[in-house]
């Protein structure tokens, strides 16, 4: 059977293979503590699940519009204003399968075969892979823990061409877990203003996953002039604990959006009927009932981050936001671990899975080879004893 030179050339998501990995040796009855997968461990608020069941059990079972009903698109014109000081209406959102089938749809929408799309590196995974899907060129421009993984004015510029045709913004990072500040961001608008043809893609699905003193910034909302030609990626999965509902939205010019509601009814159609009322009133609702989460996270964030850095050889930025700590753990490559020689983030994760059943993402999916990505969506003693195993394996580093 033959099988399209383009999906033959992507590469599968190496964190939910090292999670499935992870998953089947927990199966087998070994103990492996994971930090692999972005997932939050607390269950979804149970005011959301019961008007899922309410409307499941009122046989709300139909088929919607391709880009959600009206209830789901008012709670996100309104998520906009309360959050972003904008104004948008019903035609310029939807509601997609989650945050990754809204940038699916962006790139497929937005790109021809070699149009170049700007990605700042460490980068999301997904990103280089749904571009080429789009038989799209993902440009990666480095931006190592140097420069504390932040795209500089100088990059930016540097990087467009005449076939530039978008630039990914994400702020909150995954995997870095960095907010850009709003004098950075101005920066790279001024930057962006010279260059009309260029799509702005801000992908802020941690947006609400930021720890003080830091402040999460849209672009958006400091440029306004550049909302002819930006599109915000946002959703449920992060912040709300709701990664399985598969539900993300998008908001960005009518006539672009109208162009993906035309994709995507050829490609799902709607989003589940039954969990649309309740992803509205989850987005509705006063935003006080996530701030346990936050608080949860943020205490994590610090014990692990203490704890990267007891660690030799290992260096870990405080991470602004999301739930993950990104350790450069370059300070161990060259030395032999447990009888393997560390030449790499993927030699390091192996090691880490296979001696100390710990389970991390190697940077190297992520574009940053020196580092290793570890999400803090799992409980403090999960935390400390990842920590102390880590501790054993790296005190044998010859």
């Amino acid at each position: 059977m033959k099988i399209s030179r383009r999906v033959a050339s992507l590469q599968p998501s190496l964190t939910l293979a090292l999670t499935a990995k992870a998953k089947a040796l927990k199966a087998e009855g070994i103990d492996v503590i994971s930090f692999g997968s972005g997932e939050p461990d607390f269950d979804t608020p149970d005011f959301i699940k019961e008007i899922a069941i309410a409307d499941l059990s009122a046989g709300k079972t139909k088929y919607t519009a391709a880009k959600g009903g009206p209830e789901i698109l008012d709670s996100i014109v309104k998520a906009l204003k309360r959050d972003y000081s904008l104004d948008f209406t019903a035609a310029q959102v939807m509601v997609s399968v989650g945050g990754k089938h809204s940038l699916y749809n962006i790139f497929q929408a937005a790109l021809d075969p070699g149009d170049e799309v700007i990605v700042p590196s460490p980068f999301w995974l997904s990103y280089p892979e749904q571009i080429r899907a789009a038989e799209g060129e993902p440009v990666i421009v480095t931006c190592g823990p140097e420069q504390n993984f932040k795209i500089v004015p100088e990059q930016l510029e540097a990087a467009i061409t005449p076939k530039t045709v978008a630039f990914v913004f994400n702020s909150p990072s995954n995997p870095t877990g960095t907010v850009y500040t709003k004098e950075e961001i101005l920066a790279l608008a001024e930057v962006l203003r010279k260059h009309p043809q260029v799509l702005v893609i801000s992908d802020d699905l941690y947006q609400k996953l930021v720890y003080a003193p830091a402040e999460f910034h849209s672009m958006a909302t400091l440029c306004p002039d550049l909302l002819d030609r930006f599109v915000i990626v946002n959703g449920w999965s992060k912040a709300y604990s709701m990664t399985g509902w598969r539900l993300g939205w998008l908001a960005g010019p009518e006539k672009f959006v109208k162009a993906m509601a035309s994709l995507q009814s050829h490609a799902t159609s709607n989003v589940t009927t039954f969990i649309q009322r309740a992803a509205a009133e989850a987005l509705s609702r006063e935003q006080d009932y996530i701030v346990p989460f936050v608080e949860e996270f943020d205490a994590r964030r610090k014990l692990i981050v203490d704890g990267l850095n007891a660690l030799p050889g290992v260096s870990c930025p405080t991470p602004e936001g999301a739930f993950y700590a990104f350790p450069d753990v370059s300070g161990v490559f060259g030395k032999t671990i447990a009888g393997k020689e560390i030449g790499g983030s993927i030699d390091f994760a192996d090691v880490a899975l296979e001696k100390a059943r710990v389970s991390v993402v190697p940077g190297a999916a992520f574009g940053e080879d020196r580092c290793i990505r570890m999400s803090y969506a799992t409980s403090r003693k999960n935390i400390a004893e990842g920590l102390a195993r880590l501790k054993d394996l790296l005190a044998g580093a010859a």
